[in-house]
């Protein structure tokens, strides 16, 4: 009964993916539409799409240096605490005062590139725990980046959650972040194809979903 449940919910989460993709050519931004229109399918606020967090969750992906086995699995890893905001804010131009609480992330990485619907559906909603975090009502705001490494594979998706105010959270310098490279964040409106430059096509490699990153900046 378990399994067909999960089965059920699958496979209405593969639906709701394949119909709501946004028509930018922003990987990011096409992930963020496809976890809202699945939220708002489940009766749940959409999360309003902060670029502050969309590129510290692409500085959360440099991080790994392209380090898939690093992920999930026994041998899993994440950035500090101190990274957040030594590194991370910094490097896009978010004022660290307005850091705020990452309530969950979604992070995934394997060596093939795909679309940002299956990349919702088949790696970061592999299981319970994913839609829990998706369904989570301690969230208010995302950000999420996709990025190969060095312009390959391996490819990495990172969503963060956060319970901060779009007004005074994750707040950008000037209003604008500095330039990333290789990779797309979320937020911005922009096209971006930085993602990808070659799709390479192969096994999965590894895969992870963690959740409470435990940060608490500007509380």
């Amino acid at each position: 009964m378990a399994v067909a449940a999960w089965l059920l919910v699958a496979a209405s989460l593969l639906f709701v993916s394949s119909v709501s993709a946004d028509s930018k050519n922003n990987p990011a931004d096409k992930l963020v539409s496809v976890l809202n229109s699945n939220r708002t399918a489940s009766k749940l606020p959409a999360l309003e799409d902060n670029p502050g967090l969309g590129c510290i969750a692409l500085q959360y992906i440099k991080a790994y240096q392209g380090r898939c086995d690093e992920v999930g699995g026994s041998d899993a890893k994440k950035p500090s605490d101190a990274e957040f905001a030594q590194t991370f804010a910094p490097n896009c131009g978010v004022q660290v005062s307005t850091l705020r609480l990452i309530t969950s992330r979604l992070l995934g990485c394997q060596s093939e590139y795909v679309t940002a619907s299956e990349a919702f559906s088949s790696i970061l909603m592999r299981n319970e725990r994913g839609l829990q975090i998706l369904r989570s009502k301690n969230h208010t705001e995302v950000g999420a980046a996709v990025s190969g490494t060095d312009g390959g594979a391996p490819y990495f998706w990172c969503v963060l959650f956060s319970g901060g105010k779009s007004n005074n959270s994750f707040v950008l310098e000037g209003g604008e972040a500095k330039k990333q490279h290789p990779g797309c964040f979320s937020g911005t409106n922009d096209d971006c194809s930085g993602a990808h430059r070659h799709q390479i096509f192969g096994g999965a490699l590894t895969i992870g979903i963690s959740v409470a990153v435990g940060l608490a900046f500007g509380l």
